[in-house]
């Protein structure tokens, strides 16, 4: 809007005054300032004020006064006495009419028989006719622009445009605009004022004279507004009238562009208020308020901002470049005059030799940042990088040339720095371009020759951890592996934005890279003098050695070049702490690959060296002049137990020298290595390559179950370093994951451990394990010294426990002795339990050995881990006294679980071991490669199975009581019967407490509750233990006291088909009690099936082997009738053709048997009235029969007492 370059606006003071009514600023003002406010300043004296206090009166007097002076005040009082009722009928009129002509320029209301034209009229007209003027040529500008549907119109209005009239015009259009502000809302006014020459200055008169518009006003006209300003002649003069606008209200400048953004519209008048802002503001070294704002909309959050902004810096290239109104010409400028202000003032012009430089190290010809500069030149970096990325903008050659000089320039070695430096690293990758001219590529390479000599200074002398060193050694890598789609990705996470980067521009960079700077040979070399990130964590942010050393690993480049990254590897293990740094796991992971995978098939020997067992053990060795020697089972015991109280951390004598994570961290590489190495075994056999594993000395050395559990603490420090251990554990170790001991755990883990701790005394603390000796050494006659010593070892907790782990175990035998308090066990058994948590393996060998009988401990046998896992079944071979001792037992039992499954994982483990013994036969192996790996599977299953079943076949043996035990109980069931036959019948209730309270009781139940999770575990035990068969004793117990017995009923059908008659009646006597606990459907028809197969033997089987089968399945027939009454009549049938059979045998022996078989039929018919008979005549009527040894009356005999049993029930109602 040049048309208003020579007119007066309102000044920031003026409206400031008027904003606060502020008279004595006022009153200061000059005429020509103050007749641009009278219009308001009249209605403010002659309008009935709403505020009635005192001062305002005063303040009233005092713009009257003000007013007194000016001539023009008359004027505007002549139009404020109009009648603006009529005035505002007639306009509503007027556009009745001209909407219903269709806007067209017919017959006025408002104005009528105009003789001259607009301007002569208006100075002719009185008053009410000026308003009447001024309002028509208003309406109809705002009727066209409702009318254009967005389309910029300039209309031509004499009235507005006349210099002589204008401050006439405008005393009327603001008077208009505050009687009728319903019919001209301030809004529409201001949109309509931009459509006629003189608008901006019209709008500001207008907006200066009601001051609480003026956010009201710049919304509307940025709503209103174009999203590109600078492409149209309506959105410039809009972008025009919001700047004065603004330079009259300056303090609500910010708040108009936030508008800009919020509203996506006229992104020219953003950058042209800031760039107003930005000359208001006193310099400074700060980051400019212009590089802020553009940096904000181009790397903000908000995608709609950025394609908007981006959009307005395509659109503007594309334009005349000399355009110097051009808005995005003035922000370009003004980028560059704040770039060259930073840039070092001195600079060589000539390009020095390198031989030159290095005369005087650290110190270059060109002179570098000022530290106070750093920060904006690092904001100005991003910033061009925004533009050209992400905007699309092409530097000019002076811009370019600029961004180059900046580059390359040497900052001061502070954090800062070496961010700057990094970033402008990441720019010549992201715009190559940049660089054009040999001279400036010869810059750029010396700039990256002063990077690589300079960055250990600067890491030191910075602080900074993550240095300029580490990317340029990854960059290389990349380079030299071709991956330029991570160099791209590099790029941009470490500018902090997406541009877009074509792999074809990395071409040059590449070749001075991989030629000139950096070789292949050179990266790897430098990579291992690189110095190892002390404290490594996640808080250390940016690219660092590890990233460097990760990458070289993956692409291989130690091995082809024969250099040793083993103890770089392991000094950086050895400095981390939490929080994990996620490069950590990877590149353990990747160096396991390289130590087992040959670089290529032509050189199998090109691998890593693993790290060494001493290495290892020395992550976990804690005592000071300790020879950590652990080839010894008895010296490695001792160590063990002082290591782990050193890592407890109880002993204030012990210093840590590692950290958690490293010890966590160690423990991760060594199962890893040792799972990758058995999955690779077939490849590395079949390249007759055999890489060294870890001995199981040094397995058993690491505490593997401690460090889980700080692990477990420590879950949201260490990432998911903690469920990949628990994966290898499980897979390798899984009778350290049994659930029963994490249960433990929780337990021993919760409000426990502060309880013990304000339990604890000091007497507490200062038992020692050789005063626990002495206690236990005062067995059988003393116990009270070792029941308060225990007791009070029960508040200490795993850790403290550990060195009277041996002194416990070993006098385990003692506990056996009779007298012992059952208090006493079950505090051993409680202890136990706790060290279980921390020591596990070592805790179970000590204690298999202690339990040993008495003649394996004078022959010194002693058992090995190893020796454990091969044979889990030596756990059994204990003291036979342990079988009645339930708190012992239960620790035996907990044993051989964990055995039994530590022996699969040996097994599976040894089976992968050995794979090379699949590969030689299989050369010749007609059958093809598969067939031995499937035997030696199958063994391996077949193995297990039987060492299962035997073990579960002991374990029944057990809970079968002993002759000594069948005659005491005789004994004392014979003596109560004695005593309570003189004094009473005997109380059922003390008869089940007498057969419950007992050893063997409590014994049975420790071991059904670890068959059942052994069944299931493996179903197929339950099968094969079933169909092995065991003492029909036990069934009754088994079938009531483990619940998982119902899968029986699945196989029953199968062994009752079994050939073996041994097995058939075992299967019948099975599903007799399976019936009972479980009366189900398919109990039924199994029972069903049992009742056929039995009707079905009795036609086949000779005499013999009747009388052995039904003898004892006969009284299973009772069970079945028991808990399934329908198979009453099939039950009784059979019974009554088993009789049948056997008097026809007697009847060829001529002997009368007529007798039984009318009994027989008569219980058939009628047993309610023949049982009674039964009851009491049966002995008497057949005493010589049961003397009889013939086996078909002995089976008769059976059959009518089974019948009658039948029948009784059913009458019982049982």
């Amino acid at each position: 809007m040049a048309e208003c370059s020579g007119l007066q606006f309102v000044s920031p003071y003026a409206f400031e005054a008027m904003q606060k009514v502020d008279v004595v600023r006022l009153a200061a003002l000059s005429d020509p300032e103050l007749r641009l406010l009278l219009p308001c300043l009249v209605r403010m004296a002659l309008c009935a004020p709403a505020d009635q206090s005192q001062s305002w009166a005063q303040d009233k007097k005092l713009i009257l006064r003000l007013l007194s002076g000016v001539e023009a005040v008359n004027s505007i009082v002549a139009l404020l006495s109009v009648d603006f009722h009529a005035l505002e009928q007639d306009a509503s009129k007027e556009q009745q009419l001209r909407h219903k002509l269709g806007g067209g320029s017919g017959e006025s209301i408002l104005v009528s028989q105009l003789q001259h034209g607009l301007t002569l009229e208006f100075e002719h007209s009185d008053s009410p006719r000026r308003l009447r003027l001024v309002l028509s040529e208003l309406l109809a500008i705002m009727n066209k622009v409702s009318e254009s549907n967005g389309e910029f119109f300039l209309k031509s209005s004499e009235l507005f445009e006349s210099p002589v009239y204008l401050e006439e015009a405008a005393d009327v259009l603001c008077i208009l605009q505050a009687e009728l502000p319903s019919l001209l809302p301030i809004v529409d006014v201001a949109e309509a004022l931009l459509h006629v020459k003189n608008g901006a200055w019209f709008l500001c008169l207008l907006v200066a004279n009601v001051p609480d518009s003026f956010n009201e006003v710049c919304r509307g006209l940025i709503k209103n507004g174009e999203r590109q300003d600078e492409e149209s002649v309506g959105g410039r003069r809009r972008t025009e009238a919001l700047r004065h606008l603004c330079k009259m209200n300056p303090s609500q400048a910010l708040r108009v562009r936030g508008m800009v953004v919020e509203e996506c519209h006229l992104p020219g008048l953003g950058v042209a208020l800031t760039l107003d802002h930005t000359k208001n503001e006193s310099p400074d070294d700060g980051v400019s308020d212009l590089v802020c704002f553009v940096s904000g909309l181009l790397l903000g959050t908000n995608a709609k901002v950025r394609t908007w902004f981006g959009t307005f810096i395509r659109n503007g290239q594309q334009r005349k470049r000399d355009n110097i109104s051009s808005v995005l010409w003035q922000m370009r400028r003004q980028l560059l005059l704040e770039l060259m202000g930073i840039l070092p003032t001195v600079r060589s012009t000539h390009i020095v030799e390198e031989a030159d430089v290095d005369m005087e190290p650290n110190v270059s010809v060109y002179s570098g940042l000022k530290e106070e500069h750093v920060v904006k030149a690092s904001a100005l970096l991003r910033l061009y990088c925004a533009l050209m990325g992400i905007a699309g903008l092409k530097p000019t050659d002076e811009e370019a040339e600029q961004l180059l000089q900046l580059m390359t320039s040497r900052p001061p070695a502070t954090p800062a720095g070496v961010r700057f430096v990094s970033l402008s690293f990441c720019m010549l990758l992201a715009f190559s371009t940049l660089v054009s001219t040999p001279e400036q590529e010869q810059l750029m390479v010396m700039w990256l020759s002063w990077m690589i000599k300079e960055e250990a200074y600067f890491e030191s002398i910075s602080g900074v951890s993550a240095s300029f060193g580490e990317m340029l050694l990854l960059v290389a890598m990349y380079f030299h592996s071709n991956q330029l789609s991570a160099i791209i990705d590099l790029v941009c996470s470490t500018l902090g934005m997406k541009i877009v980067i074509k792999p074809s521009s990395l071409s040059r960079m590449k070749t001075i890279f991989t030629q000139e700077i950096f070789t292949e040979q050179v990266v790897t070399a430098h990579a291992v003098r690189v110095p190892v990130t002390g404290n490594l964590s996640a808080n250390i942010t940016g690219f660092l050695p590890i990233h460097c050393i990760y990458q070289l690993l993956k692409s291989r480049s130690f091995t082809k070049h024969k250099v040793s990254i083993k103890d770089w590897i392991y000094r950086q293990l050895c400095e981390t702490t939490t929080p994990l740094h996620p490069q950590l796991l990877p590149l353990i992971d990747v160096y396991i690959n390289s130590i087992l995978t040959p670089a290529s098939k032509s050189n199998p020997e090109a691998t890593n060296q693993p790290v060494t067992e001493q290495e290892i053990l020395n992550v976990f060795q804690g005592l000071s002049g300790v020879n950590p020697n652990f080839c010894s089972q008895e010296s490695g015991m001792q160590h063990d137990l002082c290591m782990w109280f050193y890592v407890q951390g109880e002993n204030t004598r012990l210093t840590q020298r590692y950290s958690i994570t490293t010890q966590l961290l160690v423990l991760y590489y060594v199962l890893s290595y040792e799972e990758a190495l058995l999955a690779n075994t077939k490849i590395l056999a079949a390249m007759q390559k055999k890489p060294k594993s870890y001995s199981s000395a040094l397995m058993d050395q690491i505490p593997i179950k401690y460090l889980i559990r700080q692990a477990q603490g420590l879950q949201q420090e260490l990432g998911g370093l903690h469920s990949a251990l628990l994966r290898l554990l499980a897979t390798n170790y899984p009778h350290l994951c049994i659930v029963e001991d994490w249960i433990c755990e929780e337990q021993i883990t919760g409000t426990d451990v502060l309880l013990r701790r304000m339990l604890l005394t000091n007497i507490a603390k200062n038992h020692s394990p050789k005063q626990l000796q002495e206690a236990f050494s005062m067995l059988p006659g003393n116990h009270t010294q070792l029941m308060q010593i225990l007791e009070h070892l029960t508040l200490l907790s795993a850790g403290e426990l550990i060195p009277y782990a041996e002194v416990l175990t070993s006098n385990m035998n003692r506990l056996l002795n009779a007298g012992v308090p059952r208090r006493i066990l079950q505090t051993v058994n409680k202890l136990w339990m706790v060290l279980n948590t921390v020591m596990p393996r070592r805790l179970w060998v000590m204690t298999v050995n202690a339990l040993q009988p008495s003649v394996k401990i004078v022959r010194q046998q002693k058992y090995t881990q190893n020796d454990l896992m091969i044979d889990p079944l030596i756990v059994l071979r204990c003291d036979q006294r342990v079988h009645r001792s339930p708190p012992l037992m239960d620790i035996t039992l907990h044993m051989l679980n964990g055995y039994l499954l530590a022996s699969k994982a040996y097994l599976n483990s040894h089976l992968k071991e050995t794979a090379e013994q699949d590969i030689r036969p299989s050369q010749n192996n007609a059958m093809g490669p598969e067939a031995p790996e499937v035997t030696r599977e199958e063994l391996k299953n077949a193995l297990l199975a039987a060492q299962d079943s035997a073990a579960v076949q002991i374990l029944l043996e057990i809970c079968l009581p002993t002759e000594e035990e069948k005659a005491q109980s005789s004994n004392t069931h014979s003596l109560l019967k004695s005593v309570h036959s003189t004094t009473g019948p005997k109380s059922p209730e003390l008869e089940e407490e007498d057969s419950l309270l007992c050893n063997l009781r409590e014994v049975q139940c420790l071991i059904c509750c670890l068959l059942h999770q052994m069944y299931i575990a493996d179903p197929n035990i339950v099968k094969l233990v079933h169909f092995q068969g065991y003492p029909c004793e036990l069934l009754a117990l088994t079938v009531a006291g483990i619940p998982s017995m119902h899968i029986c009923l699945d196989f029953i059908p199968e062994l009752i088909a079994q050939p073996e008659l041994e097995k058939q009646i075992f299967a019948i006597q099975l599903l007799s009690f399976l019936c009972i606990q479980y009366a189900l459907p398919k109990s039924l028809s199994v029972a069903r099936l049992a009742i056929n197969v039995m009707g079905t033997l009795l036609t086949v089987l000779t005499q013999s082997k009747r009388y052995a089968f039904f003898m004892p399945t006969l009284p299973c027939l009772v069970s079945f009738c028991q808990a399934f009454p329908p198979l009453y009549e099939d039950i009784m049938s059979l019974l009554i053709q088993i009789g049948q059979v056997c008097a026809s045998d007697v009847a060829t022996q001529t002997r009368d048997f007529d007798p039984i078989i009318t009994r027989l039929q008569q219980l058939k018919e009628k047993p309610l009235e023949v049982s009674g008979l039964c009851k009491d005549s049966s002995n008497k009527s057949f005493s010589r029969d049961i003397a009889s040894m013939d086996p078909d009356v002995r089976l008769c005999q059976c059959v009518e007492n089974t019948i009658i049993e039948i029948i009784n029930m059913s009458v019982s109602g049982v």
